[in-house]
């Protein structure tokens, strides 16, 4: 179905037409040869003048400043703006001046892909410059995108800022604010260095798989698919861990994974339901020792990207620099709280969760009290990166029980800007222990718990053949990404983040009669039929006929609807 264009789409079309029939290609599907960006021009050009006697770039036209047969043009490539000098005669040195007459002071709109071939120069006022010596089209923008001005003083105007549109259009919201980009640049440097970390460390990166007959190695609700071929259920991967473990169990000292993982849970700034973690899994080490690995790792990553330690996350200042900071979880609840809840029942637990003003309910077990605790008193109060060690046995079905602590498990977390950036456990290897965790989880997921883990019969077959005492590690690449980028929220630091469905705007075309008949009905909110349709027809001319072809109509378009009050009568309504 054809969508109704806008003027200006139709005056591009048109320009497109016309190109076309001057025996351009508007899409030409020639190389163009490429040789340098603008910021390496702006960059070297003042030191090196030699190196830019001839030059070819490509980038978006974003101005033009037409001046009879000498013009100036702005265009953007992936690198930043710079400006082109066009002169008429230099682009068309024969006597056929169509293409600076007519394309590009006609023809061409901002938004157009162009590639220039000249020299670099600078102007009267200083500024480094492109001498064009030949200009070709090499895609012609159909749509006009949104043009932001800057005053002298610095000040947007007309900018492209509404939050949902740049994330549903992240394409347009790239072109008109290129500094969007710096985020996912440092995204890329992050994963990087962790990267370059762990292969420095010898750890081989791995992939395994994203569809999976069992979900597990996390406490979420996953997303469900069908195998037609196979005629069977299959689920989104909600984590990559127990498939690690095998690897471990199969062999392997240390493996990680760059990993997609999705949960079918509430959308917000700190969660989408697709997200990105790196999970680590070491042979032969625990949970202390992962603890110095991420302090290493991630102030690591912290000086790659930004030289120092110190990153300005909204209005603090965090310090990834070593060591950082550690509490036990009960040692944190009750630094925060004034309550020790370590030796308290679960009934005992429920009640104190209420007194602190938590929303729980009867499906929550003690540990899901505990985190309920936890993530209500404590965690947003946590900024510089902090340690959160030692959980309740009941928080942790994959976690190792604690060597001294009973009731204990060797876990962490790491807290940082008041949120989770990574959870890390000394792996549970005793294949006993972990079936009769895995039973208990059942059981919770009977009382109603849709969280609650599934009891995976092969990985506890993988570690029947004995996995050898492991940490394991994952970490949020999302929320990392979102600190070390002072972005406010998790859409900023994904590309195409999901979104909820776009309402679709319904127009409906009425008549001025329909359009009168509907604001008398509407200010009347509800009325009885037949008062409505004489109280109209004392304030307007209209027969029976119009007053019926009317109301059919806005009947027939949903917007006003009948119905009968108490008494029996036909009540009319304006539907909101």
């Amino acid at each position: 179905m054809q969508r109704e264009l806008s003027e200006q789409e139709i005056v591009r079309r048109d320009a497109l037409k016309r190109i076309k029939e001057l025996g351009i290609d508007p899409y030409p599907a020639d190389l163009f040869p490429v040789n340098v960006s603008a910021k390496e021009i702006h960059d070297n050009y003042e030191r090196d003048k030699l190196s830019y006697k001839n030059i070819c770039i490509a980038g978006r036209l974003m101005s033009t400043r037409v001046m009879g047969k000498a013009s100036f043009s702005e265009i953007q490539d992936s690198s930043g703006r710079i400006q082109v000098y066009v002169n008429r005669d230099e682009i068309c040195p024969g006597e056929d001046k169509t293409l600076y007459n007519e394309v590009y002071k006609k023809l061409l709109d901002i938004g157009d892909i162009i590639g220039i071939k000249g020299y670099v120069f600078t102007t009267q006022v200083g500024e480094i410059t492109i001498h064009a010596t030949e200009l070709v089209l090499l895609t012609k923008s159909l749509r006009p995108i949104p043009i932001v001005k800057t005053d002298k003083e610095g000040n947007i105007h007309d900018g492209f800022n509404d939050p949902e549109t740049r994330y549903r259009q992240r394409y347009v919201d790239l072109i008109v604010n290129p500094h969007v980009k710096d985020a996912f640049v440092k995204r890329t440097q992050l994963t990087n260095s962790m990267r370059n970390y762990l292969n420095n460390k010898g750890y081989m990166e791995v992939e395994t798989p994203i569809l999976q007959p069992l979900y597990g190695g996390a406490a979420a609700r996953p997303f469900k698919t069908h195998h037609n071929t196979l005629d069977m259920q299959l689920y989104l991967r909600i984590a990559n861990e127990l498939y690690l473990k095998r690897l471990i169990v199969g062999g392997f000292d240390g493996v990680y994974e760059f990993a997609k993982d999705f949960r079918n849970e509430g959308m917000s700034r700190f969660h989408n339901p697709e997200f990105t973690q790196m999970e680590l899994y070491v042979a032969y080490k625990d949970y202390e020792w992962m603890m110095d690995l991420v302090e290493e790792m991630v102030e690591k990553i912290a000086m790659d990207i930004h030289g120092k330690t110190e990153v300005q996350v909204g209005n603090n200042v965090i310090n990834f620099q070593r060591p950082w900071k550690r509490f036990t979880m009960y040692g944190a609840i009750e630094h925060f709280t004034g309550i020790d809840v370590s030796k308290m029942t679960e009934e005992e637990m429920f009640n104190t969760a209420k007194k602190l003003g938590i929303e729980v309910d009867e499906t929550m077990g003690r540990g899901k009290l505990i985190d309920e605790i936890f993530g209500e008193m404590c965690e947003g109060k946590l900024i510089q990166p902090t340690f959160i060690t030692d959980y309740p046995v009941e928080m942790s079905p994959l976690a190792k029980k604690h060597r001294s602590k009973e009731g204990l498990v060797e876990r962490f977390e790491a807290i940082c800007n008041g949120k989770e950036i990574c959870n890390a456990f000394s792996e549970l290897n005793d294949p006993i222990d972990q079936r009769a965790r895995f039973e208990e989880q059942l059981e919770l997921g009977k009382r109603g718990d849709e969280e609650a883990m599934v009891l995976d019969e092969d990985f506890l077959r993988a570690i029947e053949y004995g996995m050898p005492p492991t940490a394991g590690l994952g970490i949020g690449i999302d929320r990392l990404s979102m600190i070390m980028t002072n972005s406010n929220s998790i859409q900023d630091v994904l590309f195409f983040p999901q979104m909820r469905p776009q309402k679709k705007v319904r127009v409906v075309e009425l008549d001025d009669e329909e359009k009168s008949v509907l604001a008398y009905i509407k200010s009347k909110e509800k009325a009885e039929i037949g008062a409505a349709k004489s109280g109209y027809q004392e304030s307007h001319e209209i027969s029976n006929k119009k007053w019926d072809k009317a109301i059919k109509k806005l009947r027939e378009e949903k917007l006003i609807a009948f119905s009968k009050n108490e008494q029996g009568e036909a009540i009319i309504e304006f539907i909101q």
